[in-house]
């Protein structure tokens, strides 16, 4: 979530499940799982909280996605007052807020999941890396967010702790962040016994 200086950016990152490779040692197909990035735009910069949440939930209750998906939004910071927002305006689908942490571990805490920033970039890099996360071709955004991907970078604070984060002047890291916390999000959806795959977090 931004507003005036910052981006808000929305990412829609689809689940995909597949049989894999046979296996002879346990008679069955292994599992395969990728991610596919579907959608992902940029809301203008100073536009009104209100607006923004009107723009998140056209996309909820769009065709493709009305009662198929969950929201995970970044309640970092000034994002708190519109995850609140955001359950007012009813998008169709569980509200999954989240926090941006700094620290080493994930956690949940008064329904929000703390995330370590760590674990969302380097989460990201992974999923590229192993050809898990497909970029659909011709978003608007896509050359943004390769370039957001390029600028991240890696610091050791004097506490010896890892930080990440696009550093140079000028530079944004909202469509990098929208798509990692998507990924995370759809990392922990799960078949249920039903053997219908619903969306699930941890502790959710």
């Amino acid at each position: 979530m931004g507003q005036s200086r910052d981006y808000t950016a929305i990412a829609v990152v689809e689940r995909v499940e597949s049989a894999g490779e046979w296996s002879a040692a346990t008679f069955t197909y292994a599992r395969a799982v990728v991610q596919r990035l579907r959608f992902l735009e940029r809301v203008e910069l100073g536009t009104p909280y209100p607006e923004v949440v009107e723009r998140v939930v056209k996309v909820t209750r769009s065709s493709a996605l009305a009662g198929r998906c969950h929201l995970i939004v970044d309640g970092t910071g000034v994002g708190r007052p519109v995850v609140d927002l955001l359950r007012v305006a009813k998008p169709g689908c569980l509200v999954m807020p989240a926090v941006i942490t700094s620290g080493q571990r994930e956690s949940l805490c008064d329904g929000y999941y703390g995330i370590p920033k760590r674990d969302l970039i380097v989460g990201l890099q992974v999923l590229l890396q192993q050809g898990n996360l497909h970029i659909a071709g011709g978003l608007k955004y896509g050359p943004a967010l390769a370039a957001e991907m390029a600028a991240m970078e890696v610091r050791v604070s004097s506490a010896g702790r890892e930080q990440f984060g696009a550093w140079r002047e000028g530079t944004h890291d909202d469509l990098v962040f929208a798509v990692a916390l998507a990924c995370w999000a759809a990392k922990r959806m799960r078949p249920e016994e039903s053997g219908e795959a619903k969306n699930r977090l941890p502790g959710g």
